[in-house]
């Protein structure tokens, strides 16, 4: 068993001290303090100014897909509350905001004629953004596939089965980035292309709904070469660009040191972190999983080289950590998931441990040579309740932010190159397929009435902010 291969816990020196108290002096001058949201998680206004539809929209409106029937047709109605949403983080004190530009918007058919009202858009919120002094980082690619390319299907499945769909993507990202691209500098290509992959192919719980390995193998390639072929594309319009990749992440232990749950824990690793990293890392598709999976590749000539193109950052998402024991009969990776003692959950019901968000930003930082750092994703639901006085106490999730806050600075002590952190989310939105029951936001939202009110746990970032601001001076 090669290093690289081990359960992260047993190559990553983690601080046990994880009731110091938070410590600010670690987070450099300048660090962007932001929050972070979705297209179809928010925007609603579905069929409005010439979006076309997404595969979430097809998948949110098929019977049992989403807890309650819920959908994203209004969600938080921020195609039209814009404004007040960036009032919203100026009130928290944030001057970085993570969104994403929904395909579907601007290129409606996937690959046709681009829509100008989609790109007005965008143009209005950037530059709203900028007018509040917070910078834009924009995702180009979180989930939401225009529904006509998932229905060309040559010779798989049709969306991301299909090579094309990378090709597209890139024409996409070119479009964006030369009508944004002149204030906008900070660019991701996707977001999260384990979830799309594995969960919408392979699992079927996310937007396609599929359950075929060949499918799902076939996806995870296309994404990350739509990844490399973005990459380009931004660069070639938009020259000053810094371009990243956002990848989620769980640390993976073996729920005992018996041999075959320690294999299990390695398989686990590959399947959530190795399979996504290795090839963007210059270090191409790990063989174990190749063997595992038992599909080939639709490689090309050049197209590792494509993939393994050398980013400007990465964004990582952190939740929650993993254990497993061997599971011979299971699906792919053959390890089944093990409530680890101990541990507080959410109302996800995700094991808490901020030690797992140190340890994987000392892993990007040390086996990946990452030189810039950004906390992309990070965040807790728990349920909440509006008091008589209008307040929303949740101290779940405050506790949840100050000790992933915590880890970061633990983190940076230890030489990671961190130089930012999106809470998630800004808002309570449309939770995938958990419909609108799971909130993550820091800012309540009423959806029957759209009323926002900002949490304690907001108040509490926002006094993070300050003091932090303070004390670099």
């Amino acid at each position: 068993m090669t290093d690289r291969q081990r359960p992260i816990r047993e190559r990553q020196s983690v601080s046990d001290d994880r009731t110091a108290p938070l410590d600010l002096g670690a987070f450099p001058p300048g660090f962007a303090w932001g929050t972070a949201t979705s297209a179809y998680q928010i925007e609603g206004a579905v069929a409005e100014d010439g979006r076309g539809p997404s595969i979430w929209d097809t998948f949110a409106h098929t019977p049992g897909a989403v807890d309650n029937g819920h959908h994203g047709d209004t969600a938080c109605d921020h195609y039209h509350r814009w404004p007040e949403d960036i009032a919203l983080m100026k009130e928290l004190g944030t001057d970085a905001y993570r969104l994403s530009v929904a395909w579907p918007r601007i290129v409606p058919d996937g690959d046709g004629p681009v829509n100008a009202a989609g790109l007005d858009f965008y143009d209005r919120l950037v530059d709203g953004l900028l007018e509040a002094g917070i910078t834009p980082s924009v995702t180009l690619y979180h989930w939401d596939l225009p529904q006509a390319l998932q229905d060309r299907a040559e010779d798989c499945r049709g969306g991301w089965t299909e090579r094309a769909t990378a090709e597209h993507l890139a024409r996409y990202a070119s479009v964006v980035a030369a009508r944004l691209g002149d204030r906008v500098t900070q660019w991701a290509t996707l977001n999260e292309p384990l979830c799309s992959a594995w969960i919408g192919h392979l699992e079927g719980r996310m937007a396609p709904g599929l359950t075929d390995l060949t499918a799902a193998v076939r996806a995870s390639y296309h994404l990350l070469l739509g990844h490399g072929l973005a990459t380009a594309a931004v660069r070639a319009e938009a020259p000053g660009a810094r371009v990243g990749l956002v990848t989620n992440h769980s640390t993976v232990e073996p729920a005992t040191t018996r041999p075959e749950d320690v294999a299990a824990a390695v398989r686990a690793d590959g399947h959530t972190n190795r399979w996504w990293l290795d090839p963007v890392y210059g270090r191409g598709f790990p063989a174990d999983l190749r063997e595992l999976y038992g599909v080939e590749l639709p490689e090309r000539p050049g197209d590792e080289e494509t993939i393994a193109a050398p980013l400007d950052w990465h964004g990582l998402n952190y939740y929650f950590p993993v254990t497993v024991a061997d599971d011979p009969d299971g699906p792919v990776p053959h390890a089944r998931e093990v409530r680890p003692p101990g541990l507080p959950r959410t109302g996800m019901d995700w094991p808490v441990d901020a030690g797992g968000l140190e340890a994987f930003l000392l892993r990007l930082t040390e086996e990946y040579g990452v030189r810039r750092l950004y906390v992309t994703e990070n965040g807790s639901a728990f349920p909440d309740s509006v008091r008589p006085d209008g307040r929303v106490d949740d101290p779940d999730r405050t506790r949840y932010l100050e000790e992933h806050l915590a880890a970061c600075a633990r983190a940076l002590r230890k030489g990671a190159p961190l130089a930012g952190y999106y809470a998630w989310s800004l808002l309570d939105n449309f939770e995938w397929a958990y419909g609108y029951d799971k909130r993550f936001g820091l800012v309540h939202v009423d959806y029957a009435t759209q009323r926002r009110t900002v949490k304690a746990s907001g108040r509490r970032y926002a006094d993070l902010i300050r003091a932090h601001r303070a004390q670099a001076g």
